[in-house]
This record gives structure tokens, sequence and C-alpha cells, in this order.
């Protein structure tokens, strides 16, 4: 079963990073009063009680900036809301209901996804006299929180995770999960094909095929084994907005399920610092590793 996944959204300098920061219990998003800081998808399991998920901190939405970044966010979490089991709203309660926030609110009323609206700032005298003024977005009760304090936290993320399932019900497959790992074009996918006896992945020359992680149930010698093949991971630099970001965190969530990572390298390129990132993640979470040097024969013609 994989990992739920909680992505936190709201306008730019209401709190979202201080909330992340809070819940995962230490300091990864920086926090600054210049909105805009978080840009990117900031991604970290996280518990609470007994449950398990993967928190996502987003860039700050502003739904009527119509410049190029602020379109690559709107994209970004059009697809966190697309692949979230719950989104986490942050509004700013001691401002008050904000125009942008009406717009998002609208916005987040057409999607199924789970919507938890935060009021944060509950700390303040004047936030718990505009608590209710938030009933008017229609996303149901607002939660009190401070972020920074950690009032209410408890009491949201008990929202949170209400409708998750606790990780002493989740049925533990028996089988080995052996999820291929790899920057893109390095070929995961062939291998898989190659495995399974079927096309079950896409395979072409343009990096990046492979959006989601695909699970296959691989049969040898007696024992049987799940492959996940899995996004290649590019540099951040060049990952671009949109779908392939929310395949960062898939492949994450792979690695985070499986038992064994194996790594795929390109041998006319060798190793690079990637691959390196890449194969780190998995020994931070303690997954046994075999690597894989792929084009051997080319390699071997070149020189």
């Amino acid at each position: 079963m994989e990992m739920p996944i909680i992505s936190i959204i709201g306008r730019p300098n209401v709190g979202k990073s201080t909330l992340f920061n809070k819940i995962v219990g230490k300091k990864i998003s920086i926090t600054e009063d210049t909105p805009g800081v978080t840009r990117d998808r900031i991604y970290q399991p996280a518990t609470w009680l007994n449950y398990k998920f993967l928190l996502v901190d987003t860039g700050g939405l502003d739904l009527k900036d119509e410049d190029i970044f602020m379109s690559n966010i709107k994209a970004q979490i059009d697809i966190a809301l697309d692949t979230s089991d719950v989104v986490i709203f942050v509004v700013d309660g001691a401002e008050g209901i904000n125009p942008t926030d009406r717009e998002i609110s609208n916005f987040l009323r057409k999607t199924k996804t789970k919507v938890i609206l935060a009021v944060n700032k509950f700390d303040s005298k004047i936030t718990k006299e505009n608590i209710y003024d938030f009933y008017e977005l229609g996303l149901g009760e607002p939660v009190g929180i401070s972020a920074e304090q950690g009032t209410g936290v408890g009491d949201l993320l008990d929202e949170v995770v209400k409708d998750l399932t606790p990780l002493d019900e989740i049925e533990e497959d028996d089988n080995i999960r052996v999820t291929l790992i790899g920057k893109p074009n390095v070929g995961k996918s062939s291998l898989l094909n190659y495995l399974t006896g079927e096309n079950r992945s896409i395979v072409t020359n343009i990096p990046g095929t492979t959006r989601d992680s695909i699970d296959s149930l691989i049969k040898y010698k007696d024992n049987e084994y799940v492959f996940v093949d899995t996004a290649g991971l590019r540099k951040k630099k060049k990952i671009v907005p949109g779908v392939e970001r929310y395949s960062v965190i898939r492949t994450l969530t792979a690695i985070e399920r499986s038992n064994v990572c194996v790594l795929m390298i390109d041998a006319l390129e060798g190793v690079t610092e990637q691959d390196s990132k890449i194969v780190g993640y998995a020994h931070d979470n303690n997954k046994a590793i075999i690597i894989a040097v792929n084009k051997w024969d080319a390699l071997r013609k070149r020189d």
C-alpha cells in the first residue's frame, strides 16, 4: 500500500512552511517573511499517532498572478490536488479573509480531494475573533492552529488522518518489492519489459517517459517478486513544473515501500553526482541496494 500524500497549499506568507516544519519535527522548509520563498514542493515522511504519510509543502498560490512563475505554481498545485489524499489549505487568521483566499477556495471546492481549512495564528486574539468568518469559504469547519507555537496542530492532524488506514491495519505484502531507480533514459523500463516478457512500460529515447511508478509481479525459482518501475530522477534544475515534479514524489514513495532498490547506471556516462544522490535516498531509508550497469556492450564496443 502506497504511503498517503498530504499537501499543504495556500497563498504566500500564511505559514505553510512553518506548519510543514512543525509536523515533520525538523526545519526543512525555509521560512521567511518574504512571500514566495517556497517555490518548489518539498516533501518529507511524517507520522502522527499510528499513521504515516508523505507531507508536501508547496509554493504560495496567487490565482490572479499571471506571470510564468505563478503559472508554474498553479500547475504544480493542480497536480497536487489530483495526487494527494488530503489537502491542508492554510489561511492567515490575523489578516482575515483575503480575496486570494476566496479564489483558492473556489478552486478547491471543485476537487474531490478532501480539503481541511487551517486558520493560522490562532494564538492571537484577533484570529479568534475572525475564525467564524472563514466559514464563508465553504470548506467546512475551520481548524484554528498556531503553526509556530504548535497550538491546534494535533487537532489538525487528527482530522488529516481520520480517513487513512492505521499502520497496524495495513496488510503487508509477503513478496519482496524491488524498485528500479536511476536517472531518466538509463534503461529501467527496458529491463522491466525484459523481465516481464511484455511491454508493460513505455520505452522511448525521450527522458522522463515513465511518469508514475508501475508494479509488476515476477515469478523466479518458485519465488514471487514485485518489481516497480519509477520515473527517472533528474537534477532539480532540470525538472520541469507539473507532472514530472510530482513523479519525483511518487518515486520516493516507491523507494519507501521497497525492500531492495536497483540503481541503474548508464555505462556510457559512468557514475554521476545525480546517481549518488538517488542511491543516497535509498541508503538513508535503510534499503538493500544493487547497482546495475546498463549498456555494457556499447561501452566495450566504444573502447
